[in-house]
């Protein structure tokens, strides 16, 4: 059993045989220049910038035999999966489905919609492509946790506010503790960050727990 006492709102305790590690569209559409975040006019080194956080974190997981699941959000080549409610928001440069720089946005098997290369899953790591925010709606994560025998999450990724976000309330609905790694996790807005970990773990954690990976990684060696 591993404790992290520092984890706010207060301690996170949990059984690495019975967790998994949730890696949420680490995408390269939503990471890299010229990808989708980009066009949509934000700054995309805000999100760079915990990869290699995220990166260490999901090399320590590994060496401790921890499951690993990575999402993606995309969506069938013939975009049968996408609500007119989804791509038809604001007047952006570009929509999901058109062509763009890493080709079509956020469809299966385009380059954007790939995982960024300091991130990518290896043999035996389940890849969910989800066509939602969260990762629960319309994919099979609910039973492979159950399958797995899975009990508690810990989450990092983007955006905080959003597809994160979605995931743990999703998650939470269901029955499942989760832990979001603050230096893991990014938005193209800091202050929605801010808030969202804050709505997390308001009123005795009604979402979650969160935690810095230092402290994750202090307490599994304590």
């Amino acid at each position: 059993m591993v404790r992290i006492d520092a984890a706010l709102p207060f301690a996170f305790g949990f059984d690495p045989a019975a967790t998994a590690l949730v890696v949420i569209d680490m995408q390269r559409d939503f990471i890299e220049p010229s990808g989708f975040g980009e066009t949509l006019g934000n700054d995309v080194s805000l999100l760079q910038a915990i990869v290699p956080t995220t990166a260490a974190m999901l090399a320590f997981c590994r060496a401790k035999g921890m499951t690993v699941i990575h999402t993606r959000e995309c969506h069938r080549p013939d975009l049968s999966d996408l609500p007119s409610s989804k791509r038809d928001r604001g007047t952006p440069r570009l929509r999901i489905g058109d062509h763009g720089p890493m080709g079509r946005i956020l469809v299966a098997g385009e380059e954007g919609a790939e995982i960024i290369p300091e991130l990518a899953p290896i043999t035996g790591e389940l890849v969910i492509d989800k066509p939602g925010k969260g990762a629960f709606y319309a994919t099979s994560l609910a039973e492979y946790l159950a399958e797995n025998r899975i009990s508690k999450l810990i989450l990092a990724g983007v955006t905080t506010e959003v597809c994160v976000q979605t995931t743990m309330r999703e998650a939470n609905d269901r029955g499942y503790d989760c832990l979001l790694i603050e230096d893991a996790t990014e938005s193209y807005f800091p202050e929605f960050k801010r808030v969202t970990l804050e709505m997390i773990r308001a009123q005795g954690g009604i979402v979650g727990w969160t935690a810095r990976f230092a402290q994750l990684e202090r307490a599994w060696h304590d």
